[in-house]
């Protein structure tokens, strides 16, 4: 693990403080922890967003959908092993 600096308001210094203790963590911990979690987030958030950009590029015709939906109504048969 590499050790950085961190330049934070006092305020935000103390809640974060209060939050590891309250969690038995560490500050250190509990910011790896938060930034794991503001990555994955974040990687959720551009993949929704690529997803609809390209239904607005090429939106869904109601033929498709039309389709789409017929074929989510079929019941298939299960296969036997």
């Amino acid at each position: 693990m590499e050790v950085i600096q961190v330049v934070m308001e006092e305020d935000l210094l103390q809640r974060l403080s209060r939050e590891a203790r309250a969690r038995r963590l560490t500050p250190s911990a509990l910011i790896r922890e938060a930034c794991k979690h503001y990555l994955e987030t974040f990687r959720e958030d551009e993949l929704d967003r690529q997803y609809t950009a390209g239904y607005r590029r090429h939106p869904e015709t109601v033929a498709v959908g039309k389709t789409g939906e017929r074929l989510a109504a079929e019941v298939w048969p299960c296969e036997d092993w």
